[in-house]
């Protein structure tokens, strides 16, 4: 009798063993830019995601240029970023398999009520810049190569300027949370997308408005791609597939689609191919 207990014993932990093996092969690294994270995307559709194929995702939220970076090194499965022509650069170049566009928003200018660089309503975002400038007035800048702070970037240089070293740019080298807060602080101007903003401006009690919107080079695209298998063979590259085969699909893309702030507003529009 004792034998026997002892032998369904070990079929128990045995058991045990191979239901947490299991699960920890379903749990795979994502790494994403701060505003998924900041606007709570992943937080309503992680769950949703896990419902759905049993794939657990943990989330590195940094700059896009970090997760690019991240990827590359193979420390991530998949990537989930803003930074379209970077991405299919690198997938070009094989790092990344299977990119898909999954969703867009915008990005805005916001600035302080008063507007001391009268830019509110401009329909050109270089323009803005360039009365920014002008004005020398502060601005905020990212300053962490983050697919937001590429965008900046290439505004300034379309609109000739190379504003770095001047003393009325501050590069702060900051999630967009964070500079947001800093330029609320500082009452100054800043480039942000729009989920972020919409999720924080209420709860954060930010004291800016949104003076410059619905510039075409305002569009915000996030794509998700795999780590290449080939390149690092430990990627969990199965599970990474079930999560972008979920985005893309219509009950992913309706998820995305149905995701709001408090008051309602929707902060990512599907774009699935």
């Amino acid at each position: 009798m004792k034998l026997f207990r002892n032998a369904m014993l070990l079929v128990l932990m045995l058991s045990v063993l191979g239901v947490t093996a299991a699960s920890a092969g379903t749990r795979i690294r994502c790494a994403s830019t701060t505003s998924t994270q900041n606007s709570g995307l992943f937080d309503y559709l992680l769950p949703i995601v896990e419902r759905e194929t049993g794939v657990k995702v943990d989330v590195v939220a940094v700059g896009t240029g970090a997760a690019l970076e991240i990827g590359k090194r193979g420390d991530a499965d998949v990537l989930l970023v803003h930074a379209k022509d970077d991405e299919l650069k690198l997938v070009k170049e094989g790092y990344f398999v299977n990119r898909h566009d999954v969703m867009y928003n915008d990005f805005v200018v916001v600035g302080p009520p008063d507007d001391p660089a009268k830019i509110k309503g401009l329909k050109s975002a270089v323009e803005a810049f360039r009365k920014i400038s002008a004005a020398k007035v502060p601005f905020v800048s990212r300053g962490d190569n983050s697919g937001t702070n590429k965008k900046e970037l290439k505004i300034w240089k379309k609109a000739d300027m190379t504003p770095k070293g001047n003393r009325w740019y501050l590069e702060v080298g900051q999630g967009m949370g964070k500079t947001l807060r800093i330029a609320n602080e500082k009452r100054a101007y800043t480039l942000t997308d729009r989920g972020t903003w919409l999720a924080l401006k209420d709860r954060e009690r930010l004291d800016l408005q949104v003076l410059v919107a619905g510039d075409r080079m305002l569009f915000n695209q996030y794509g998700v791609m795999a780590v290449n298998p080939e390149r690092h063979a430990y990627v969990k590259y199965n599970e990474a597939m079930k999560f972008i085969n979920f985005l893309v699909s219509e009950k992913g893309q309706k998820a995305i689609a149905d995701f709001r702030d408090s008051r309602g507003n929707q902060l990512f529009h599907p774009n699935a191919k």
